[in-house]
């Protein structure tokens, strides 16, 4: 296996850079350049070079199988110059067996000495990515190896269960001495339910992972637009006293109570004979339908849309500044109401949160739902265990397969590729 080397932090000019160093030769190749410090001791070195002094450097080295790849591996911090990374990088690309390491080389070399499974793989990726403190901590519990909890006793229970019935195939010709019927059916029917929960609650950690969307609804020139900007504290979106200004959803990122949040500006709900405004009326009725919240921005208490409000959506009287109805009321153009409107949007979004589960990503789910499905045909078929043992163990089988192939250990070698080049070399 070749040895790797690669910048394992961010590029540019910066107060200290460190260069990973991975594979059989790292300790030296590292003992060309230093005298290497003992074992997980840091300690100060000169970099030379052919008599050439490239910099001063705090230098750790690790020892296989105590490293994050597993390997014999060195870190380099040097100083945070452009060019003590390009003069040191160059003079390891000479040295014989070492090569610049691929985007996620290091993070794969993890995985296939079993320091990590795919999904804390995915779970660093995540962390590396994370823009809010909610999508923070779900990745850090990710990356801690919380799905590969939750999946092992899944796991167990499932072998228990292949093993009953083979016995029956195994014996069918011979009686055997216990009905395995009962432990079998306790063993499929909570498997089963733990999925179906699990199941639920990765909605709410998809949303974590990729955000929530609230989108803002209305009659035209109500003040949605001018509310948005409000918001994200910018002019993202057009603002005018022409009705009907907005004809496509705007989308705005930001931060709402350690949350990361896409708000959406929709099209004013009203019947237009304007082919354009009523594709943009539609495509607003549609992502209101799948946003998590929605804030409808009323003319005048008991105004009805097409799209009826959910019992935790968000309502508000709009123009705040001039209405004189009393309800709570909100005012993009003089911020009247924005900080307890950013506070209730919050306050709403955050019990989504708490019934997260650690299942957030599409193959988690399409798994899960494989598995249930698949516990699901064994239970119905175990009244005739007799006659079907076979199909039982088969759908066992595939259930048990689906929650191998969420933790990388098979049927997912056409992800690695992808899942591996998102992360950056030096990772």
């Amino acid at each position: 296996m070749d040895t790797i080397f690669a910048l394992a932090s961010a590029r540019g000019r910066a107060g200290v850079a460190v260069l990973r160093i991975s594979g059989p030769c790292a300790h030296w190749a590292a003992g060309q350049l230093c005298a290497l410090p003992p074992v997980r001791q840091a300690g100060l070195r000169v970099i030379r070079h052919g008599g050439e002094t490239l910099d001063q450097a705090v230098v750790l080295a690790f020892t296989a199988p105590h490293s994050f790849t597993g390997e014999d591996s060195v870190e380099l911090h040097l100083h945070g110059s452009v060019a003590v990374v390009a003069k040191v990088s160059e003079v390891l690309a000479r040295m014989d067996g070492l090569r610049p390491a691929e985007a996620g080389e290091f993070t794969r070399r993890a995985m296939d000495n079993g320091h990590l499974d795919l999904t804390q793989v995915e779970g660093l990726a995540d962390l590396i990515d994370a823009e809010s403190e909610s999508q923070r901590k779900q990745a850090l519990q990710v990356l801690s190896g919380a799905i590969a909890q939750k999946v092992a006793p899944w796991r167990a229970d499932l072998l228990r269960a292949a093993a009953l019935i083979e016995a029956t195939i195994d014996f069918a010709d011979e009686d055997v001495p216990i009905d395995v019927t009962p432990e079998l059916l306790g063993l499929l029917r909570r498997v089963q339910q733990d999925l179906v929960s699990e199941h639920a609650r990765s909605v709410a950690a998809a949303a974590i992972r990729e955000g929530f969307e609230v989108a803002i609804l209305g009659a035209p020139n109500v003040g949605k637009s001018t509310l948005l900007n409000a918001l994200a504290q910018r002019e993202a979106a057009i603002t005018s006293d022409i009705a009907g200004t907005t004809r496509d959803v705007i989308e705005v990122r930001m931060h709402i109570g350690g949350l990361l949040v896409t708000l959406l500006d929709t099209a004013g709900l009203r019947e237009s004979d304007d082919v354009v405004e009523n594709i943009g009326i539609t495509r607003a009725k549609q992502r209101a339908e799948s946003a998590d919240l929605r804030i409808f921005l009323l003319q005048q208490q008991g105004e009805v849309f097409d799209v009826a409000p959910r019992p935790d959506d968000i309502v508000r009287l709009a123009k705040g500044d001039v209405t004189t109805q009393g309800a709570p009321a909100v005012s993009g153009k003089t911020g009247a109401g924005v900080e307890a409107l950013l506070a209730e949007i919050a306050n709403k979004l955050e019990p989504k949160t708490s019934a997260a589960g650690v299942f957030s990503r599409q193959r988690h789910m399409l798994a899960l739902t494989t598995a249930e499905v698949a516990l699901g045909k064994a239970i119905t078929a175990l009244p005739r265990a007799g006659d079907l043992p076979e199909v039982i163990a088969t759908e066992i089988r595939v259930a048990l397969n689906a929650l191998e192939g969420i933790l990388g250990h098979i049927g997912v070698e056409d992800l690695l590729g992808e899942i591996f080049s998102s992360l950056c070399i030096g990772k």
